[in-house]
């Protein structure tokens, strides 16, 4: 009689459950960060860009009058970007793979161009001179006693916040959800289930067909 070898067969070891939920709370913690500070940037953007950012007097008539300019005369470049960084925060969840990967780096690279456009605008004289020759009407009108407020510095803040959401995405976004597998046309039968069949004979079969939205009189 031979001798006959058992080979073991190996057996899966289960993994802890803590394990088994790291990756699924990993990837809802990224996501909730994502979506606050990009929802939280660009709200802060667009609301420091219609603060004054510089202030100064014009000579007007032997006198002098005050000049004010607000971040959208300054620059509109925050305010764009903004936009384009909130479009492309919930456009995140709407594709897959290579798409949310470049849709992450528009995120990302609006709240940079945001961030710098508002510095460059902290110092900027363009839009208060220009504002002071139209009072004064004096095209070689320049303003005086220019001040910068700090609201430029807060919407580079927001921009700040908002690049940070496109690196989250870039990071951790291949974990996260989307859109389209949960969003499905309701009528549509899904795969791998039969469709249920409609006896034109009962009328029960009909209501019912037409509740679900489709035409009873197909199949005959």
């Amino acid at each position: 009689m031979g001798h006959v070898s058992a080979v073991p067969v190996p057996v899966p070891v289960p993994q802890p459950r803590a394990a088994r939920a790291a990756a699924p709370t990993g990837g809802r913690r990224s996501l909730a960060a994502a979506l606050l500070l990009g929802a939280l940037g660009a709200t802060v953007v667009l609301l420091s860009a219609g603060q004054i950012w510089a202030e100064g007097t014009a000579a007007v008539g032997g006198g002098s009058v005050p000049v004010e300019a607000d971040g959208g005369t300054v620059t509109g470049v925050p305010t764009a970007l903004a936009i384009v960084g909130l479009a492309a925060l919930f456009a995140v969840f709407a594709v897959r793979r290579t798409g949310r990967a470049l849709v992450a780096a528009v995120l990302a690279l609006s709240g940079a161009g945001a961030a710098l456009a508002a510095v460059l605008g902290a110092s900027d004289r363009a839009a208060l001179d220009a504002e002071a020759a139209r009072i004064s009407g004096d095209t070689a009108a320049a303003v005086a006693g220019l001040t910068h407020t700090a609201w430029p510095y807060v919407t580079a803040a927001g921009a700040v916040l908002i690049l940070l959401a496109g690196l989250f995405a870039l990071r951790f976004g291949k974990n996260w959800p989307a859109m389209g597998g949960r969003y499905e046309r309701a009528g549509a039968p899904r795969a791998g289930r039969k469709a249920p069949t409609t006896d034109p004979d009962r009328p029960e079969d009909l209501w019912k067909a037409l509740d679900r939205g489709e035409d009873p009189t197909r199949g005959a």
